[in-house]
């Protein structure tokens, strides 16, 4: 997401490197193409200008302080408007209540459904009972596809009765969370291909049923501009407490969300960026504007992997490779626990430093190597005997030639995997000594 935006932004404010101090002319001449790189984005008109106006103010004058460059300067004002522009602080969802009570909205193609059934898997995987409820009385297709993410989530589902309007089964569901004591209750509203009357009315006349102290868009990224005035009017027609921003993978330049927060003054709660259900982020306002400026997310790295590594299995690990007794199995459980954490292309954007920062293309092809090198080492290890894992340095060519026949690959593949697995060895090894050395240092320094 944001690729073409960050590339450029990256690109113009690289440019300002070796000036001894802001001045008009050579912030004036950056900013004019971090305008142009926001109108490309997609960037609404006036959000654009406003932005653009607000980071020239706070450069103009300003002394460069100690080491700090122009280029450091200006990026972090950069930075920190763009953090403003997309929200400034992180927003939650308002989980208070008997039951706490959501109700998505949108157009048609939003992905209000498939945002239900990430939510609903996110708080139940955080302890909470929650109830999905289809509300979508005119397109039987949503009313089933709920089902089928309920049932993938293992929570449960109230369906529309024959004959039931949308305020009644509004009133229906209300009463029955109640009643049975759930902790959340997700109302997944009809949409229509435009915000219309009738839309506006079942909505107002089901959120009187309902009084959901949440009321969310979940708006398109990919849209574009029309993303803006889709916001403008549910806000008018219905008012909304936050948004979901879905399909930022599938938008390049990003614009939408850099605009509809400035234009409705409406929070962004959480991103999607991806079929998956764990394809849904809570948005971080700065953390989203580091990530632009190519500066990485590591918090948002390390808070991910807190969620899938098995900690337990990780201090083991740690213990094994202090004794340089790692083996195949061990390797095995790391490729696992890196597919956990998402597709590569995502860790990379999470990742600080020039190296990471490709082209979209470029950043494409190296997470597709790194996946298809990952699935490839997968089926070698699974491939191996018990006994063969734990041994990797006795499987012979014999060995190596049964394990390549056994998964598809050839015998290159198999020495490519066994050699890779050595060179951790060996890191692991001058790892040891090094710390071997700073230790004898301490100890020498604090005679």
């Amino acid at each position: 997401m944001f690729d073409n935006l960050s590339n450029a932004l990256q690109k113009t404010l690289k440019n300002l490197r070796g000036f001894g101090k802001l001045n008009e002319k050579n912030v004036k001449d950056a900013l004019r193409e971090v305008r142009m790189a926001l109108l490309e984005a997609d960037v609404n008109y006036k959000v654009a200008r406003d932005f653009v106006q607000r980071v020239q103010e706070a450069c103009l004058g300003e002394e460069v302080l100690g080491s700090v460059t122009p280029g450091q300067q200006m990026v972090k004002r950069v930075h920190d408007e763009l953090a403003a522009l997309l929200g400034g602080a992180h927003a939650e969802f308002d989980l208070t209540g008997s039951p706490a009570s959501v109700m998505l909205m949108g157009i048609h193609g939003s992905g209000k459904t498939t945002s239900a059934g990430k939510l609903a898997y996110r708080w139940k995987k955080g302890g909470r009972r929650v109830l999905l409820v289809a509300c979508d009385i005119r397109r039987p297709a949503a009313v089933e596809q709920l089902t089928i993410l309920a049932g993938q989530v293992g929570c449960d589902i109230l369906r529309p009765e024959p004959g039931e309007s949308v305020p009644q089964l509004g009133r229906r569901a209300a009463a029955a969370a109640r009643a049975s004591g759930y902790d959340v209750v997700v109302y997944d509203t009809g949409g229509r291909f435009q915000v219309d009357d009738e839309l506006v009315g079942e909505l107002k006349a089901f959120g009187a049923e309902t009084r959901p102290r949440n009321t969310v868009l979940v708006l398109d990224a990919a849209i574009g501009q029309e993303s803006v005035h889709v916001a403008e009017a549910f806000r008018e027609a219905v008012g909304l407490t936050g948004m979901i921003l879905t399909k930022l993978d599938g938008d390049a330049r990003g614009g939408a969300a850099l605009s509809v927060h400035a234009v409705t003054g409406c929070p962004i709660l959480m991103a999607g960026s991806g079929e998956k259900l764990e394809d849904l982020e809570p948005f971080h306002p700065d953390r989203m504007a580091s990530r632009i400026l190519g500066m990485g997310d590591v918090v948002s790295f390390v808070e991910k992997a807190q969620d899938v590594v098995d900690q337990e299995a990780a201090l083991k690990l740690q213990e094994k490779l202090a004794k340089n007794q790692l083996d195949l199995e061990d390797f095995l459980g790391q490729i696992q626990q890196m597919k956990k954490l998402g597709p590569m292309g995502k860790l990379f954007d999470m990742m600080p430093g020039e190296a990471l920062k490709l082209d979209p293309k470029q950043k494409e092809a190296v997470a597709s190597a790194s996946e298809l090198e990952m699935r490839k080492f997968e089926s070698i290890i699974q491939s191996m005997t018990p006994w063969e894992r734990r041994n990797p340095k006795q499987i012979d060519r014999p060995r190596r030639l049964r394990i390549a026949a056994g998964c598809g690959r050839n015998l290159a593949d198999v020495n490519q995997l066994l050699k890779r697995f050595e060179q951790m060895g060996k890191m692991s090894k001058q790892f040891k000594k090094l710390e071997k050395r700073l230790r004898h240092m301490r100890k020498f320094t604090t005679k």
